[in-house]
């Protein structure tokens, strides 16, 4: 008889449910959406009763779809959403709503975290600057404003947990989602004793550590029905979202590496020793694969700078699209194949939302720069992809020059689907770019297989490159790898040249 493994993909727009079958294959998927909170600016909340119910009517949803018998589920297994804080008492029930990635309320907790530790070491302790994004802050935020419910927490756990502590009673969470709280030694594979004690936290409402491939218990009588699984059926607790998709894309062994591209980007690897960049403009998480790193960088505006053009600069393009049946940018791209690689000497920084990595600039702003009256539109929309994915090349060059070594870029997402934009990267990158088979599923993919693992369906994570395989390699060209390693410095220059500019427009309050 065939087993199955459902994998859970706890997102922020909603829960993804998948099934896979014991040859790597995607049977079935069913999507089940939530809503978030925004209380207050810098505020963004999501009540875990939702991620239940997602769970609950996405796995019963997938099961009659495919009409897979229940008891065929050899074993249920999760990504989510990182860097929240869940609080949970003793009976695994949400003391209130999670506080979830994109929360920023936590400033002046990370302020008072800074001045208590090194930021530096923080960094080289847990591979991530000192941030409020990351849940430590979210943590200390609650304990000095809501102590009521500090005081009663139990755990304290990310949205994966917050299920699995429902469905098996125990309280857990991995290396890849602890990565990501501000709280995790990478060299030690632990819990930071020292910023611990630095921030002043009961360390006893930490889940304990198991890895991402672990059976960390079991469906429980009690919640079977509800979740239309067996009572019994084995739990893998997965890994957070990002570090999922990297399995998902195959990055699972030394000198691979992947570029998610969607609205935001980014970069990431596998390495056995994580990356400290000098500058900070990377961090490292703990990878899917036990006993590996996932270093990474990201931006703002990858998909969504080329959206913008889209919507700002191509009104013809989005006309035509419509009639002929086609996708504005296959039109857009038509365009800026015409214009030559450097784009006729037009430059384009591509920070319509400030930079999270590798500048780490709020303040920054986007610009065309070198426009003259001879450029054409289709100079704008290549100078607009160039742009983008020099930025992206920065976070490369900081990976390279800690002497990581990478073989070619594996490219996932809505963004890879474009021929043109993939020989672009690889032309800028200096690598093969290697475009996926399955562009949007890497995430879930990821999922499955520490599940299949984790019962013995798959027998490592190689399996990823049977569910995922090379669809197509974009080599890189050598006469416009040369345009481009003369463009590449004026694009660095470019940026450093703007930013008292940049604080100027900041200070100004434009």
């Amino acid at each position: 008889m065939t087993k199955y493994i459902i994998a859970h993909d706890l997102g922020t727009t909603g829960n993804k449910a998948t099934l896979y079958d014991a040859d790597g294959r995607l049977v079935g998927s069913a999507f089940y959406g939530y809503s978030t909170e925004f209380a207050h600016t810098g505020w963004a909340e999501q009540n875990p009763e939702d991620w239940w119910r997602a769970v609950c009517a996405s796995t019963q949803e997938l099961l009659r779809q495919t009409k897979i018998r229940p008891a065929d589920v050899a074993v249920v297994t999760f990504s989510g959403q990182m860097m929240g804080a869940v609080p949970l008492d003793r009976a695994a029930r949400p003391l209130r709503n999670a506080i979830i990635w994109a929360d920023q309320r936590a400033v002046p907790q990370e302020r008072w975290l800074g001045e208590r530790m090194d930021p530096a070491d923080v960094y080289r302790i847990t591979g991530h600057r000192l941030s409020a994004s990351y849940s430590l802050s979210k943590i200390l935020w609650l304990r000095d404003n809501q102590p009521d419910v500090y005081r009663a927490t139990y755990k304290f756990v990310h949205a994966k947990d917050a299920i699995v502590a429902r469905l098996t009673g125990n309280f857990v969470t991995e290396p890849t989602d602890a990565s990501g709280m501000n709280l995790y030694d990478l060299d030690a594979w632990d819990w930071s004793a020292r910023i611990i004690e630095a921030a002043g936290l009961d360390a006893d409402k930490l889940p304990a550590l198991r890895r991402s491939i672990d059976v960390v218990g079991e469906v429980l009588p009690q919640v079977a029905e509800e979740v239309g699984l067996p009572a019994g059926t084995p739990v893998v607790i997965g890994g957070g979202d990002g570090t999922c998709a990297a399995a998902g894309a195959g990055v699972v062994d030394e000198g691979a590496a992947y570029n998610y591209v969607g609205s935001s980007s980014w970069i990431a690897l596998a390495t056995r020793q994580p990356i400290y960049d000098a500058d900070y403009r990377t961090f490292t998480w703990a990878h899917l694969v036990p006993g590996m790193y996932s270093p990474c960088g990201t931006m703002q505006m990858a998909g969504g700078s080329y959206q913008w053009t889209r919507d700002q600069l191509a009104p013809q393009e989005r006309e035509a699209a419509g009639a002929l049946g086609l996708s504005a940018y296959e039109l857009m791209n038509l365009s800026a194949q015409k214009s030559p690689p450097g784009a006729n000497g037009l430059l384009f920084l591509p920070y319509l939302l400030g930079e999270r990595s590798p500048r780490w600039n709020p303040r920054a702003r986007g610009a065309f720069i070198g426009l003259t009256v001879r450029h054409t539109r289709g100079d704008m929309v290549r100078a607009v992809l160039e742009g983008v994915t020099m930025n992206l090349r920065v976070i490369l060059e900081a990976f390279t020059a800690q002497g990581a070594r990478i073989d070619a870029m594996r490219i996932i997402g809505g963004g890879a689907r474009g021929r043109f934009w993939n020989q672009l990267m690889a032309d800028i990158y200096g690598v093969p770019v290697q475009r996926l088979a399955i562009l949007e599923e890497a995430t879930s993919m990821g999922a499955a297989l520490a599940g299949g693992i984790g019962v013995g369906l798959y027998k490592d994570f190689s399996m990823s490159q049977t569910m995922n395989a090379i669809a197509e390699t974009f080599q890189p060209d050598p006469a416009a790898q040369a345009v481009y390693g003369k463009v590449f410095p004026i694009f660095e220059a470019a940026y450093h040249a703007l930013l008292p500019i940049y604080d100027q427009i900041a200070e100004a309050g434009l």
